[in-house]
């Protein structure tokens, strides 16, 4: 029979995969179209209502393309939309928020040093915050105020800073990084679903009508793909950030957030100028090498692992792990074999954090830890690692039979 650990680890893998996927067709088109938007010509035989050209040579062939700004006085019966990459990048990243955070919460989304959340409080908030996120963006973009794209930009900055601690205020900083870059995605996603295409299938539906489209549409979808743009690459540092305590661990983690968004913003400035034909603008790697420096020092200010908590506090789920009559051995098994790496001060040499900020020391980090344990030395040989610290086959399956007995798999 399948167990259930076995199962969540496979599907928690599957849906990384296709999230990970879908994100690399959603920000390589992306990245594609900015390019092809920002390098288009004029010539004097463009067709009527063309706004610019470009050759493109590409797998042998080349490719001629014309882009228009509203539409062509004859619409082709078929159109490939792009919409389909950014809908499952954020379907999939969602399902896997769930498998990892939400049926995880009391080890990955909940500190209870931070805040002390019953699991059904700490999804409600993460949900409400994805949800609450984009309305206030949206009613910005849609305001008088985000008529101004610089100063909308400048505002929308300050908005994700000042989430970012609010993340930290409430989640384990693991999570904390990890649901600002979902906010931010959830914005980007939605622009797409609720902005960009709707638009685009009211300038089709009145060219097939034979009307004139209105061409604030696609300045209206322009502003947010532009926004999309400079939000991607600081998107990709968070969601990875979740496997670096110097990020997340880090008592300043919310500042390096902040920071990261800089960076997003000097990067594809330097790539934005040099599709539009402006030149290299290499200062701008200076100004991210500042920044990313500036990441470094904060990290090494201070830093928090998960809580240290008693058994006592533990909730029921969890202590029964320890409850059992074997968990003793256990608990000396994973110390011995762990903990010279897993612990506030590594003594491994030139270990000066714990991996992904799991410490294994104390009975109460060790019973929070069950599941992870049983599928990284209970049953495959992941851990601890090849050449390192030898675990005999008998201390696997003792910690295999623990797992099994006391989750009923």
């Amino acid at each position: 029979m399948l167990e259930l650990a076995v199962f969540g680890a496979w599907a928690e893998f599957a849906v990384r995969w296709l999230h990970v996927i879908t994100a690399i067709a959603w920000i390589g088109s992306s990245f594609y179209f900015i390019a092809l938007d920002l390098g288009l010509r004029k010539s004097p035989d463009l067709p009527k209502g063309a706004h610019g050209e470009e050759w493109q040579v590409h797998g042998g062939g080349f490719y001629h393309i014309q882009k228009y700004l509203v539409a062509p006085d004859r619409l082709p019966e078929h159109l490939i939309w792009h919409k389909w990459q950014s809908y499952w990048t954020w379907i999939s990243g969602f399902v896997l928020l769930v498998l990892v955070y939400y049926v995880g919460a009391e080890f990955y989304l909940i500190d209870v040093e931070v805040m002390d959340l019953a699991v059904w409080q700490a999804v409600v908030i993460s949900i409400a915050s994805l949800g609450v996120g984009w309305l206030i963006y949206d009613t910005l973009c849609k305001s008088r105020f985000g008529e101004d794209n610089t100063r909308l930009m400048l505002l929308l900055f300050v908005l994700l800073v000042v989430m970012a601690w609010g993340y930290t205020q409430v989640f384990s900083g693991r999570a904390a990084l990890l649901h600002l870059g979902a906010f931010t995605a959830t914005i980007m996603s939605a622009n797409v679903f609720m902005v960009i295409i709707p638009n685009q299938k009211i300038v089709v539906a009145d060219l097939r009508a034979g009307r004139t489209p209105d061409a604030k549409y696609g300045k209206i979808a322009k502003q947010r793909s532009t926004h999309n743009n400079y939000l991607t690459l600081p998107v990709l540092f968070l969601m990875l950030s979740n496997h670096y305590p110097l990020a997340f661990a880090s008592e300043y983690n919310w500042l390096i957030a902040g920071l990261v968004f800089l960076m997003g913003v000097t990067i594809r400035h330097f790539f934005n100028s040099m599709h539009i034909g402006q030149g290299y603008k290499w200062w701008t790697w200076a100004a991210t090498t500042l920044l990313f420096v500036g990441i470094i020092w904060l990290s090494t200010l201070g830093g928090r692992m998960q809580a240290d908590e008693e058994l006592a506090s533990l909730p029921p789920s969890v202590a029964r792990f320890a409850e059992d009559p074997g968990f003793e051995d256990v608990y000396w098994t994973v110390v011995g074999h762990c903990s010279m790496c897993h612990a506030e001060d590594p003594v491994w040499p030139g270990l000066h954090w714990a991996p992904k900020g799991v410490l294994l020391e104390t009975e109460a980090q060790v019973a929070r830890a069950a599941q992870t344990i049983y599928l990284q030395s209970g049953i495959s040989h992941a851990m601890p690692p090849g050449r390192t610290v030898f675990m005999a086959e008998e201390a696997r399956a003792e910690i295999a039979q623990w797992y099994r007995r006391v989750s009923g798999s």
